[in-house]
């Protein structure tokens, strides 16, 4: 197992994983549509959303966790 203290770089690593393969599978077939090649394009532009994705999600995370914290309650609703 990973220690607890890398929790942030794992989940921020699964997170822009997802999303970027997600964005960027939509993208690609909004753009070019079901071409032949479509799966090898989506993979270019998935490699390049995931590089950007990644250090964009450590360096805002912390921004938004403020942010979502003064947003929601930190009280249970009864």
């Amino acid at each position: 197992m990973i220690n607890k203290k890398y929790y942030r770089f794992v989940y921020s690593f699964f997170m822009s994983l997802m999303m970027s393969c997600f964005m960027s599978f939509v993208i690609t077939l909004f753009n070019v549509g079901w071409v032949d090649n479509f799966f090898h394009i989506w993979r270019h532009s998935w490699a390049f959303a995931f590089m950007v994705a990644y250090p964009t999600v450590l360096s805002f995370g912390p921004l938004v966790k403020r942010i979502t914290d003064k947003l929601v309650e930190s009280t249970p609703a009864k």
